[in-house]
């Protein structure tokens, strides 16, 4: 039988082709893996509460100093715990109630042995006090750690950047992304003349006797591990105030003293905007008792909640580029709008597994068309999210191992992106999308979810069982086909090739230049009862539709 490509999309891997499916965990990752991403009776023993992360920063050795009071409430009776951080750190001693406690260490887990039983239902705490030399990132945010450089006055300029790696790079912790703590005080310790900026609300700084200044911020929002941050510099401090949906929002600007007079009018023409698009699409934004901050950074960028790093060099698009080729990724800044937009999908919402990390990437890759959709129009949204299909692989899931630390691939973001447009589409009515993407913010607002949360929202707030749909691009690499047939006497039929055994998407064709119709194609032939379509005058609406197409005879 000849066949014939109608369409094929850039990068695109045919649903013919071997599927790629996990392979057990247990043939690929290592001891070390489980210990960092499986939740065990000793993690799921005890529910954080409060951190008082208390550290000095030594910029000359690249050093730091510190300690971590972990207040937690015990879930279930326990006797010992884990918690995490790296072995290249050392720790100086566990204290509890006045008493040091004797712990172990395996690879980056730490497990901690208290005197007597604590109950079930426990309010209690104990402090890790530790030192060393940090995990310096070779290019961060890329890769995690410390990155250590000087602004261009000689000044000492730090940042830390640990996604993926993880926050037990530079600090004790429950590192897990199930168990965001409910608040903490951050207290970093630099040089006389250097500034720290952390998370949440500035609470002062002291002046210490060593030559050093302690700067205390306070975060009153549960915030996941990898979002603290770390940011030192000789930093000018602007601010300004956005009347959004919860009221007045407090937005403030930490910049290189060099940078201020080009910050100013950037993030002028950049953050109010994306706060409106934004609250629109997603609903308000999650953090107001904690505000709104950009701090300069020397890495690109990075969504550390309420205080999110930018490094994008005062210049719109992905450091001057437009990634989808079509124009409309330089008007606006990437980094400020594509982090900010993970204060919804990521810091709000965030995943209780790295393996679903594609839920905050995804879903932050589309933003991006969204706040071109409300300031120029569905029709520019639509170019943008089409475009990115060119930077989309198709050589693994997007979604990864569960229990191993092990995120998908980078499609997560352009093939989220697209996916979630797709499904847009699918449901063919804007507002309703709009109240499903703020209902989702509603209902998993300061939460941790799954797969199957947001897949189960969407289908069951659509109407639709999307299920199939999700399950293709997400947990598969390739995209479907849709293949068609005509017989002699000029009857079409067609079926979707996939790798989901239960592929059900409905889709839009046309004949000629005329009106869509949606058909539902299914695994087997079906026919195609459409007047006047023809092989040759068959058109599948493969730009909203990210499928392959063909056309058999």
């Amino acid at each position: 039988m000849k066949q014939f490509v109608i369409i094929l999309f850039l990068a695109a891997v045919s649903a013919t082709s071997h599927a790629q499916l996990f392979v057990p965990a247990s043939k690929l990752f290592s001891r070390a893996d489980s210990l960092r991403g499986q939740l065990t009776p000793l993690r799921t023993c005890y529910d954080i509460n409060y951190y008082h992360l208390n550290v000095a920063v030594d910029p000359d050795k690249r050093h730091i100093n510190g300690s971590n009071l972990f207040r937690f409430t015990a879930t279930s009776d326990f006797s010992r715990l884990q918690f995490d951080l790296f072995d290249n750190l050392r720790i100086d001693k566990v204290v509890y109630h006045g008493q040091e406690l004797p712990f172990k260490r395996e690879y980056h887990a730490v497990f901690v042995d208290f005197p007597r039983t604590i109950k079930a239902g426990q309010l209690d705490s104990f402090t890790v006090y530790y030192q060393g030399h940090p995990v310096q990132a070779k290019r961060a945010p890329w890769d995690g750690g410390f990155d250590f450089k000087k602004d261009s006055n000689g000044k000492h300029w730090i940042a830390t950047a640990c996604q993926g790696l993880g926050a037990s790079v530079w600090w004790p912790n429950k590192d897990h992304l199930s168990d965001e703590v409910d608040s903490m005080l951050i207290s970093i310790s630099v040089p006389t003349g250097l500034t720290n900026v952390s998370n949440g609300r500035f609470r002062g700084q002291t002046a210490l006797d060593n030559g050093y200044t302690r700067f205390d911020w306070f975060v009153s929002n549960p915030i996941n591990n990898y979002n603290v941050a770390v940011n030192i510099g000789d930093y000018v401090h602007f601010a300004d105030t956005f009347h959004g949906e919860n009221g007045v929002l407090d937005l403030d600007y930490w910049v290189l003293r060099e940078n201020e007079a080009k910050a100013r009018p950037h993030f002028d023409a950049n953050i109010k905007p994306m706060l409106r698009a934004f609250e629109y699409w997603f609903g308000p934004y999650p953090f107001y008792e904690d505000g709104f901050k950009l701090v300069e950074t020397a890495h690109l960028g990075m969504e550390h909640q309420s205080a999110i790093a930018y490094g994008n060099r005062y210049q719109n698009g992905y450091l001057g580029t437009d990634g989808s080729g079509t124009g409309w990724g330089n008007k606006w800044d990437f980094i400020i709008i594509h982090e900010a937009g993970h204060e919804w999908f990521g810091n709000s919402i965030t995943s209780k597994d790295l393996a679903d990390m594609w839920i905050h990437e995804s879903f932050t890759n589309y933003s991006e068309s969204l706040y071109i959709d409300y300031h120029f129009g569905k029709q520019a949204g639509q170019e943008y999210i089409h475009g990115n299909r060119r930077g989309i692989q198709n050589l693994a899931p997007i979604i990864g191992n569960y229990h191993v630390n092990n995120e998908g691939s980078g499609d997560m973001y352009n093939k989220g992106g697209v996916l979630h447009n797709m499904v847009r589409t699918i449901i063919d009515d804007d507002e309703k999308w709009r109240q499903i993407l703020r209902g989702l913010n509603k209902e998993f607002y300061h939460r941790t979810v799954d797969y199957e949360d947001v897949v189960n929202y969407i289908s069951k707030h659509s109407g639709k069982d999307l299920s199939s749909v999700y399950a293709q691009y997400v947990r598969h690499a390739n995209i479907p086909t849709l293949e068609f047939y005509f017989n002699a006497d000029g009857r079409a039929f067609c079926r979707w090739t996939a790798d989901e055994p239960r592929f059900d998407m409905p889709v839009r064709i046309r004949a000629g230049g005329g009106k869509y119709h949606v058909i539902q194609p299914t695994r087997r032939l079906t026919p195609v009862a459409i007047p006047g379509l023809t092989r040759d005058n068959l058109e599948v609406d493969t730009f909203n539709f990210y499928i392959g197409v063909l056309v058999n005879e």
